[in-house]
């Protein structure tokens, strides 16, 4: 059952789309907004970890802090993840609610329902900026392609994959598996061309985010981790 919960309310679902392969330069942007509190959330967790095998599909997990204080407390969970879901929330015209997933930042539906977030993949525009990123031996480099407008970007960085033992609230005695746990996030101050950008954790993956003054994703770029142990 999906929560009304400590903010807001569910959405209903929509019909399904036709699975299409997307190519490197034309990613799409899943965004989910969950909790280790919340018992709907685990199908919406164990679901983008299947999209993120798809081509192209960058997926990232916000654990948001409003499930807190009702009985287990999310380790992952951060009150900044919450106010970004708020600013979705406003931007879109749409409620707080978990497990919300925001498809690049344009459409917001309910991340388990698996018709619902599969329509607004089909549906999504390609990104207009394209963007490029690589590790170097003192961080990270990226290559912004396009684009004259008021930009934002932030460097994110995530866990692939956390297994968490829950001993209380709606999913205690459950054994969650959740991928793409966002873990932190740089706010460039300035977008240029070419970027040097800080050092991700070598066992934690990379995602750059271009956003636009109403928060449509309109560039992004995925570095999965690195399983060579050095830099490249």
């Amino acid at each position: 059952m999906h929560r009304r919960g400590f903010l807001s309310a569910t959405l209903l679902g929509l019909p399904a789309f036709a699975t299409r392969v997307r190519a490197a330069f034309a990613p799409v942007v899943l965004e989910l907004f969950t909790s280790q509190g919340c018992s709907s959330c685990p199908p919406a967790d164990a679901f983008l970890g299947e999209l993120v095998q798809q081509a192209g599909v960058i997926g990232l997990a916000w654990h948001v802090d409003y499930w807190n204080s009702l009985g287990w407390t999310d380790r992952y969970a951060r009150r900044s993840w919450t106010d970004r879901q708020k600013s979705y929330a406003e931007h879109l015209g749409s409620e707080v609610f978990t497990p919300a997933l925001v498809v690049n930042g344009a459409t917001m539906v309910v991340g388990s329902d698996k018709a619902a977030v599969r329509e607004a993949i089909d549906r999504a525009t390609q990104l207009p900026i394209a963007v490029a990123l690589r590790r170097t031996e003192t961080g990270l480099e990226a290559d912004i392609d396009g684009g004259s407008r008021q930009l934002t970007g932030l460097l994110v960085s995530y866990d692939p994959e956390v297994i968490t033992d829950v001993g209380a609230g709606e999913n205690q005695g459950h054994r969650l598996v959740e991928y793409r746990v966002v873990r932190d996030v740089v706010t460039l101050a300035a977008l240029t061309p070419r970027l040097t950008l800080p050092p991700v954790p070598e066992h934690r993956g990379a995602v750059l985010l271009i956003q636009d003054a109403t928060w449509h994703v309109v560039g992004a770029a995925e570095l999965g981790p690195d399983l060579s142990g050095s830099s490249r």
